[in-house]
């Protein structure tokens, strides 16, 4: 088995627009929900979301490229671009035949699938389509117009695990590379959920916020009044590549991925187990992936997307996992960013890595009521970030359907 090591991130983010701004917003505590400007939100029992900031598609990426994409293949493109320059990687000096992509999206191109159909509902009953509708909606098209770019031959697909989907795309990826399947593999994942069908559909379900007023201080996890989560969009991307791949070529390392775990709650369609049942034997799963004990865990990056059930559920799991004598930081940055749906793995996995290389824990904000029966059992890193020795770092996710999926970082070092 392979050793494999983290040699480029790249982000797109409601606090920041690439992997430094999106770092320093985190450890400084800013949120980044407000009014949504991409629709009429009159009639929308939720009216804001995590949207990003300053963000214009056409300073990455030329016009006549653009109009092929939806923007979650968009969004995967310059976060993977950034990941690519960060990593200081020539393809043309590698082997494309062992150098993958899996990417994950929840939704894929929602956005051209409601633009479409809307489209053909004011007309005549003549199907008149865009040409690549198709294409624009496919939920594997970010993967595989990612490896159209650089001209990637390996192993290349999508995952789909609902808002586990990030996690599960870094742990394939993690699994191929050191079984020998591949030297270096793309992955992260992209979500552009910030329309009427997306809003509508989860205000349907009753998992927003609808704390209209006050947007900047909705998502709190763990506080006794939270109401649901708040949406949000962008992408995260991780190069991962064998260490000795990434030493012959000289290599960037950030870090190292040394274990992941996957499970189900096996519950319900929408709500997570009562007891988090699936994320216990997930992060189970991930520390048996890792060969290392309960101790060594340093610093959790929770699912956390402040709904009333799961919060709850989660902190079970980790005190059932860690019990309730630890040194742990834990911190739900779902708080700043909004909830990225199939890319909040990815945006959080590089969180937790960016907490490992900089000895820095990112706070939970917004949270200041607890959750009476965990508020002296943790260390919820409330309101300010934390500097702290991070030796391991665990991020977790879970997706409607009951889908568990945890990775675990660690600090880089040559042994």
């Amino acid at each position: 088995m392979k050793r494999v090591v983290i040699t480029g991130l790249g982000a797109l983010t409601p606090i920041g627009n690439n992997v430094n701004d999106f770092w320093e917003s985190l450890v400084n505590g800013i949120s980044g929900a407000a009014p949504i400007t991409k629709f009429d939100t009159t009639k929308f029992k939720t009216k804001f979301a995590c949207e990003l900031k300053d963000f214009n598609p056409l300073d990455y990426i030329e016009k006549s490229e653009a109009r092929k994409y939806d923007l979650f293949t968009q969004y995967a493109l310059i976060s993977v671009e950034e990941a690519i320059q960060n990593a200081e990687i020539n393809f043309d000096n590698l082997n494309k035949n062992r150098i993958g992509v899996i990417w994950g999206s929840g939704n894929g191109g929602i956005g051209t699938f409601q633009e479409q159909l809307m489209e053909f509902a004011k007309g005549d009953g003549t199907p008149r389509f865009n040409p690549y509708f198709i294409p624009k909606m496919i939920v594997d098209i970010a993967s595989g117009v990612i490896s159209i770019k650089y001209g990637l031959r390996g192993i290349n697909y999508t995952t789909v695990s609902a808002c586990a989907t990030s996690n599960t795309a870094i742990i394939d990826a993690f699994n191929y590379i050191r079984w020998g399947k591949a030297d270096m593999i793309i992955t992260g994942g992209s979500e552009a959920p910030i329309n009427e069908t997306s809003v509508g559909g989860f205000n349907a379900s009753k998992a927003l916020s609808t704390l209209n007023d006050s947007p900047e201080i909705a998502s709190r996890p763990f506080d006794v009044n939270r109401d649901g989560f708040v949406m949000g969009e962008g992408a995260g991307a991780i190069i991962l590549e064998s260490y000795e791949h990434a030493i012959s070529r000289n290599a960037p390392i950030i870090a190292e991925i040394v274990g992941g775990g996957m499970a189900a709650d096996a519950y319900h369609l929408t709500g997570t187990h009562p007891e988090g049942e699936g994320a216990y034997l997930g992060m189970l799963a991930a520390l048996e992936d890792a060969e290392i004990s309960i101790d060594q865990i340093d610093y959790i990056n929770t699912h956390a997307t402040s709904t009333p059930q799961g919060d709850n559920s989660e902190l079970k799991a980790v005190e059932r996992v860690f019990g309730r004598e630890n040194h742990l930081n834990i911190s739900a940055t779902k708080s700043m960013t909004g909830h990225l749906l199939g890319a909040a793995g990815a945006i959080e996995a590089i969180a937790c890595i960016k907490a490992v290389q900089n000895n820095i824990v990112p706070p939970t904000i917004n949270s200041v009521e607890i959750e009476p029966a965990f508020k002296d059992i943790f260390n919820l890193t409330l309101g300010k970030a934390q500097e702290k020795e991070i030796n391991y770092s665990m991020s977790n996710t879970f997706g409607f359907g009951g889908h568990i999926a945890t990775t675990i970082f660690k600090k880089f070092s040559e042994e």
